[in-house]
């Protein structure tokens, strides 16, 4: 298992992968919507003089099989950033085998050299392997609404 850092040669990736995450949150009846997203607004976005966000890759054997896209927040009152874990997500084949472990495990090491104070993130309370792989994690559900369970990792 290999993790690393997307370049601007993997917006098509990117793309395929934000379409992956959106057909799971639909199976479940967490997204009804229609993706605004397109490999333009990714470059720009992502790749353009300010990114605003990022995205690290799962590789298993030079092929991606998972992926982490994630911004940084900033606190006034604390005086540090944390990580907010806009999406995760790991091909249905190759679950269970460490590559959401290891993604999670590398956004520790990103916020940790950053003096980042924790990750952020929701999760569908529909997506009970979901909840279940972050609780093992240690993540904290803080706060509930609806169908949203929104987690957090102190570091």
């Amino acid at each position: 298992m290999r993790i690393r850092t997307a370049t601007s040669k993997d917006v098509s990736l990117i793309f395929s992968f934000i379409q992956k995450k959106a057909e799971f949150d639909r199976a479940m009846c967490a997204f009804s919507g229609i993706l605004q997203v397109c490999e333009g607004k990714i470059e720009k976005t992502l790749f353009g003089e300010i990114p605003f966000a990022y995205v690290s890759f799962a590789e298993q054997s030079e092929r991606a099989i998972g992926f982490a896209l994630y911004g940084f927040r900033y606190s006034s009152f604390a005086g540090q950033p944390s990580i907010w874990l806009d999406d995760l997500y790991v091909s249905e084949e190759m679950r269970s085998q460490g590559a959401g472990t290891a993604l999670m495990n590398h956004l520790v090491g990103i916020a940790k050299t950053h003096h980042c104070t924790h990750l952020a993130w929701t999760a569908d309370t529909r997506n009970t392997r979901g909840l279940s792989f972050y609780n093992r994690l240690g993540a904290k559900v803080i706060e509930k609404k609806g169908n949203q369970c929104f987690f957090q990792w102190i570091l």
